[in-house]
């Protein structure tokens, strides 16, 4: 490809620890490859997930119930169509309301948790357990200081360090900065607060 200067492009898409791992994996790989952060949608992204897909089959959202969805979801991509997917089936229609998304928001952490959330967790080891467990303890969505998390379960990092990194390996926590530690997605920390605690 490159001797022939043919045109060549490879997308795909991971959690954030991605970018570190493939560095890990291959040398130079911060210049082979260009990361885009997509993260969660803003407001107004969010609204339009929601709305337009209501208003194509008749339907609408009171601005209050868009609020609310785009601020339990975190905005993230996947549980604006699970909050979303839930308000959809529990409104008598053709108006989704806030009273809709409150009934709806416990079907979607449920099933959330049920589903998405324990299929990352049921592999940990009770080793990993205890350090997300630690994590979400310390209150917030994170990130946390690994030093932080390390002190909760009164060990040093230098103890800790093997469990941190085979988090962030299963892609389940990810080092934004150097020292820090975060969940891969959000509102994970309020699962591992309502599982295993």
């Amino acid at each position: 490809m490159s001797q022939l200067s043919l045109p060549f492009l490879v997308a795909g898409a991971g959690l954030p620890s991605l970018p570190g791992l493939a560095g890990e994996a291959r040398s130079y790989a911060e210049r082979l490859f260009r990361y885009v952060d997509i993260g969660s949608l803003g407001h107004s992204d969010a609204s339009q997930a929601l709305t337009l897909p209501a208003e194509e089959q008749g339907a609408d959202w009171t601005a209050e119930a868009v609020a609310r969805v785009i601020h339990d979801s975190k905005g993230y991509r996947y549980f604006l169509q699970e909050f979303g997917k839930q308000a959809w089936n529990l409104a008598a229609g053709p108006r989704i309301t806030l009273e809709d998304v409150d009934a709806a928001t416990i079907l979607a952490v449920d099933d959330l948790d049920q589903g998405f959330f324990r299929a990352r967790i049921d592999k940990t080891t009770d080793t990993e357990r205890d350090y997300l467990r630690a994590m979400a303890s310390l209150g917030g969505p994170g990130p946390y200081r690994s030093g932080d998390v390390s002190a909760h379960l009164g060990k040093k990092t230098t103890q800790t360090g093997p469990t941190r990194d085979s988090l962030i390996k299963r892609g389940l926590c990810y080092a934004p900065r150097h020292g820090d530690i975060a969940f891969t997605v959000p509102m994970f920390d309020g699962f591992i607060r309502r599982a295993l605690t």
